[in-house]
């Protein structure tokens, strides 16, 4: 029991360390055991924390602190990963070898992973091929269908905290380099939990595995440049950016170089891959703070723009000047920059029906995520796709032709990338907002053109934190037996319950509450944090642009008032 000093608790800890590789974690483990031994409890349930559970390998890989132990992230846990994914990859490919296309980002780590992953399935009889440096996790999303490689694992942990990393794994051939869905990631888990009956230290390991030519960079700098259409000149909007003490800059450079944009102004403090990421105490862009050091450059050089990228470079984090903000800009939502990429693609699409007919594709984004993006898709005669959230479903949508998720993911150009990406994202705001320039217009005004031809979308996200996860449970099921008839002032038309699944969507634990005014409230677990979180939409196309703005604004902070009411206690 957690907190107990137990024989088989120290012969775990012995049995993992005689096969990690790593001494600072096999030192780490061993000065904890001292510790326990002698007496100490806050060393006893640190190792309780490590060995009596493990991370658990789902749709999202794995993602953890790196530290000693099976429910940390380290040598061990991902030679596991590995070895686990290369016996899948062995059970579902008939007639050929399969193969796998492996990258890392400039956590601490990832690149120690990543070699590890390359010569444990090589050793397996996995074709296995290394991408020839740290890079974007575009870039490893991209190498999937460009190699035509059967798989691909990234290393990273994309914002998390600076001492945490993860392992992501994409599927190639029918899955078209998009991230793995169920019922894939418990196959690979199953796998897995077989390769740790034994020790890591007996697994094969080759190192004959390849090395990604550096074409595969250029191409997908090439593809990602071709995003930029307008024929307006390219060079008449200034931008500051940042790459968060990511790996984002060399690669966007080139790519903002190769479509004729303006030289950035970096933020040079953040410029270069750094994982202890000194400048900012939560590498996202949508934490408070975060881009405090790019308003200042920005502010500094009176640009047009600001640009950040996370540290893998698959988000996207837009700022407009604002003279009523304090640091002179504001950070665009992600709602807002979905809405305006979706409409610059639907415009695309319908440029492309020259023949009058309708536009051919689809509008995808998570449920979680702003309705403006379905105006548009109706407005345009395009499909429209709500998916469950993460872009592993999004990216499957039917004739995708632009997706996005309110939490800054952004898929612009799926015939290159299946996941988000931060930088073919960038690539087309600045496309946008190099035509509206061309028009004297901003993208402030572009906000507001849509809001006067769609309606104002207000959007808010309220999360409740607990300490015991079963707090969670019993607001949900509060919330199923005893449904809301109204919220604050407002009716409740009806109540979707995701558990078993809804239409197209499969089950997730999700409660979508309709309201007699158009407006929502999605409710769900977070699949990270010990948090509820709550998103609330609301919309109004009556009136002028700001009488709009007001109406949907006030109708967001009842609805959050009410919840917050409804879930108290």
């Amino acid at each position: 029991m957690s907190g107990v000093a137990t024989d088989d608790l120290f012969e775990r800890v012995d049995a993992w360390i005689a096969q990690d590789p790593d001494p600072e974690t096999r030192d780490e483990l061993q000065t904890l055991v001292v510790e326990a031994q002698s007496g100490s409890q806050q060393a006893l349930d640190d190792l309780h924390s490590r060995f009596d559970t493990r991370l658990a390998f789902g749709t999202a890989g794995l993602r953890g602190a790196i530290a000693g132990g099976p429910n940390r992230m380290n040598r061990v846990l991902v030679a596991q990963a590995a070895a686990g994914f290369a016996r899948y990859l062995l059970d579902h490919t008939e007639g050929e070898t399969p193969s796998v296309v492996i990258g890392y980002d400039g956590r601490k780590n990832s690149d120690v992973f990543a070699r590890d992953t390359a010569e444990l399935m090589a050793g397996a009889g996995v074709r296995a091929v290394l991408l020839p440096r740290l890079m974007p996790t575009p870039v490893l999303a991209f190498a999937v269908r460009h190699l035509g490689v059967s798989a691909g694992v990234m290393v990273t942990a994309s914002h998390n905290p600076p001492n945490d990393n993860g392992y992501k794994v994409y599927l190639g051939g029918e899955n078209h380099g998009s991230q793995i869905v169920s019922p894939v990631d418990a196959e690979i888990a199953a796998r897995i939990l077989e390769v740790a009956q034994g020790s890591v230290a007996d697994l094969p390991r080759a190192e004959t595995y390849e090395i990604a030519p550096e074409t595969v960079e250029q191409e997908y700098i090439a593809a990602t440049a071709a995003v930029a259409q307008t024929s307006a000149p390219r060079d008449a909007v200034s931008f500051a950016y940042t790459a968060m003490h990511g790996v984002g800059w060399r690669t966007a450079q080139q790519v903002f170089s190769r479509a004729g944009f303006a030289e950035p102004v970096i933020v040079a403090a953040q410029i270069d891959p750094d994982p202890a990421f000194p400048t900012v105490a939560f590498p996202n862009p949508e934490e408070p703070g975060a881009m405090d050091l790019s308003f200042e450059t920005a502010r500094d050089a009176g640009v047009d723009l600001v640009i950040a990228n996370d540290p893998d470079a698959d988000r996207l984090a837009v700022a407009v000047p604002d003279s009523s903000d304090a640091s002179g800009y504001r950070r665009l939502s992600g709602n807002e920059v979905g809405a305006l990429l979706g409409w610059r693609a639907a415009e695309l699409a319908s440029a492309d029906a020259a023949d009058g007919s309708a536009p051919f594709g689809a509008l995808a984004c998570s449920v979680v995520s702003s309705p403006a993006l379905r105006a548009v898709a109706d407005a345009y005669r395009l499909d429209f796709q709500d998916t469950l959230t993460g872009f592993k479903w999004v990216s499957r949508a039917p004739g995708l032709i632009f997706g996005f998720e309110e939490a800054l993911g952004y898929l612009v150009n799926p015939e290159t990338v299946r996941d988000k990406d931060g930088i073919s994202a960038a690539t087309a705001l600045l496309d946008l907002a190099t035509s509206l320039a061309a028009e004297g217009r901003t993208v402030a005004d572009q906000l507001d053109a849509f809001a006067e031809r769609f309606g104002f979308f207000a959007s808010d996200q309220i999360s409740i934190r607990v300490t015991d996860l079963s707090e969670i449970d019993h607001i949900m099921a509060s919330l199923r037996s005893t449904p809301p008839a109204a919220l604050g002032t407002v009716g409740v038309t009806q109540i979707d319950d995701l558990k078993d699944g809804f239409g197209s969507l499969p089950p997730s634990d999700v409660l979508r509450i309709l309201l007699d005014d158009g407006s929502r409230v999605m409710v769900r677990p977070s699949g990270t944090e010990p948090k509820l979180k709550m998103y609330i939409d609301a919309s109004s196309d009556v009136g002028s642009v700001a009488e709009r703005r007001e109406t949907a604004t006030a109708r967001v902070a009842a609805l959050a008032a009410a919840m917050r009411e409804l879930t108290a206690g």
